[in-house]
């Protein structure tokens, strides 16, 4: 493993919209916690910029639940990192603008059955649904080379003794004399300074948090850490500790080209098993699949294409006017005018709440006040707006305008999705780029057909959902999705299997066409069309066919019809 490689220890958690509701993990792998306060591990999310100036830089986004003083969460990184805090906001608008989205448009085929004089094949047909997806000198044989606080953190970065003969084992030692919960409940302090030590033999040192005091639940933030690496790399393995199983990784890569992940294979997933009915409701169902048809060492590419896409995405164009105007405002405003202003602006964005906090007076409660902020001027007599606007600019504003100009920094973002379970966390996944791939939609469509006949009403005709592969997916009058995951009769989840590298359209590891089609088959022949129909179970191709039939049909009829 390259001394170079951005390396990043997981352990966080936080809470997509893929996921409807995370599970308490037992134990917090790279992201350390106590038996009492365990962390929410359900997923990853991370933003990789390959800078032009030879850095990566990543933010990384946490969830943490519990008091301050069990919290820590340690980072392998190679050298002496700048550390800087971004938003929850940002991370969350950035989600929704890339999320897959999974819609289809319905069209109805001949003519129905009417009801009571009612063209029912216009009136009354179902709608096409819009779906979504789916963190001072040596001390006991360890120097402390960097230290500081950012946001709601106190942070060290340490390096053990050249001299020492187990680093791990000194690693663990002084993180826990320093109040750092390194050993998961029932965990092995071995396993924990084995894991640690194989980074720090590569002489790469390691960056704990801690909150600082009084910052509890709802006060953490993503983590922007830059430094010296030629590429993102994750390091998984820590996690494995004590990871969810199915622990969901969200990877968002900026560079010059798209991205690929060089050592996981690429993930194609069969649509076929996707509910396009319910707007992909099952998408993360078919991610889990998929991934474990890989051996759980596999990321499906779920949208790649130009950054200026998310340009005014991540802080809105008004919300820069807004700030720009608060800050003119300064001399104009009164204290409390000023607070109110920027409540209204800024009140749900990370960090204001502390921040306000710190410029009341003790015994001043921060939500009580927030309510209305112009109903007790008093608490804030005195304020030194300056002082207040810069903190708001520095610890809440400019976080969420850094994050934002970082997206747009690289001409190109890819972002990635898989799964994980502990025992699938024995590979780093590493990143790099393939110029020669195309782009790729978040935005997916399906038609759907509804197969009328005038002897049926339109709510008892069959129906076909036509997919952008041109596969076709037949349903019987009011049915549910045909497959759900993890039946026996369910197609596989991934279409294909690829190994891609940094040209070139990659290798076909695994087609499963031929299991595919054979399932949709075999499903397809249990929905009958309706009497007279003709809508056999075609696909879209095939409709050429059928007009060059009716064609010589008619040229014959035409023949036969002329006098001798």
């Amino acid at each position: 493993m390259s001394r170079i490689h951005l390396l990043l220890g997981l352990g966080s958690a936080l809470v997509l919209a893929l996921i409807a509701q995370p599970k308490p993990a037992q134990a917090c792998g790279g992201l350390f916690c106590s038996a009492s306060a365990p962390v929410n591990q359900a997923a990853e999310r991370i933003i990789f910029s390959k800078n032009a100036d030879q850095t990566v830089t990543a933010v990384v986004q946490i969830q943490y639940e519990g008091p301050s003083e069990e919290f820590a969460w340690v980072l392998p990184v190679p050298g002496i990192p700048e550390v800087k805090v971004s938003s929850d906001l940002a991370f969350a608008r950035l989600q929704q603008a890339s999320n897959p989205q999974y819609t289809f448009t319905t069209e109805v085929q001949g003519r129905c059955k009417q009801n009571r004089g009612n063209d029912s094949a216009s009136s009354g047909s179902p709608q096409g649904g819009t779906g979504g997806s789916g963190g001072a000198g040596g001390n006991g044989g360890v120097n402390v080379l960097a230290s500081g606080t950012v946001g709601p953190y106190d942070y060290v970065v340490i390096e053990p003794k050249a001299s020492s003969e187990k680093i791990g084992d000194v690693a663990v030692e002084w993180l826990t004399l320093e109040g750092y919960d390194v050993v998961p409940p029932g965990g092995d302090p071995n396993d924990i300074a084995n894991l640690l030590g194989e980074y720090l033999q590569d002489a790469m040192n390691l960056l704990a948090f801690r909150l600082t005091k009084g910052n509890d639940t709802g006060t953490i933030r993503p983590v922007w850490i830059t430094y010296e690496s030629d590429q993102p790399m994750i390091p998984i393995r820590p996690t494995a500790v004590a990871a969810n199983d199915d622990m969901g990784v969200m990877v968002w890569v900026l560079g010059e080209s798209r991205a690929v992940p060089v050592n996981y294979k690429g993930l194609e997933l069969n649509q076929a098993l996707i509910n396009w009915l319910n707007g992909a409701g099952n998408y993360n169902q078919v991610v889990i699949a998929a991934a474990n048809e890989a051996g759980g060492q596999g990321f499906v590419s779920e949208r790649a294409g130009p950054s200026l896409d998310y340009e005014g995405i991540l802080i809105f164009d008004f919300e820069r006017a807004d700030w720009e105007a608060l800050r003119m405002s300064v001399e104009v405003l009164s204290a409390s005018e000023l607070v109110s202003e920027s409540s209204n602006r800024f009140l749900g964005w990370d960090g204001y709440r502390a921040l306000v906090g710190r410029f009341l007076p003790d015994g001043v409660d921060v939500d009580e006040f927030l309510r209305c902020p112009a109903c007790n001027p008093a608490a804030v007599d005195g304020l030194d707006k300056q002082a207040f606007v810069d903190a708001l600019g520095e610890e809440v504003v400019e976080p969420m305008i850094a994050t934002q100009d970082l997206v747009l920094s690289r001409p190109y973002v890819t972002r990635f999705y898989t799964t994980l379970s502990a025992p699938e966390m024995d590979l780093d996944p590493l990143f790099d780029f393939n110029p020669d791939l195309p782009d790729i939609s978040n935005i997916h469509t399906a038609r759907r057909v509804i197969e009328c006949h005038r002897s049926v009403y339109i709510w008892e005709a069959p129906s076909r959902f036509e997919l952008e592969d041109g596969r076709v997916v037949r349903l019987n009058p009011g049915a549910s999705w045909p497959f759900l995951v993890g039946d026996e009769d369910a197609p596989p989840a991934n279409a294909l299997v690829l190994s891609l590298t940094t040209s070139g359209p990659g290798t076909v590891v695994q087609d499963n066409s031929v299991a595919i089609n054979r399932a949709l088959a075999e499903h397809n022949a249990t929905v009958p069309s309706p009497s007279g129909c003709g809508c056999g179970v075609v696909s879209p191709r095939s409709h050429a066919a059928t007009w060059a039939s009716l064609a010589l049909f008619v040229l014959l009829m035409r023949r036969r019809r002329r006098p001798a």
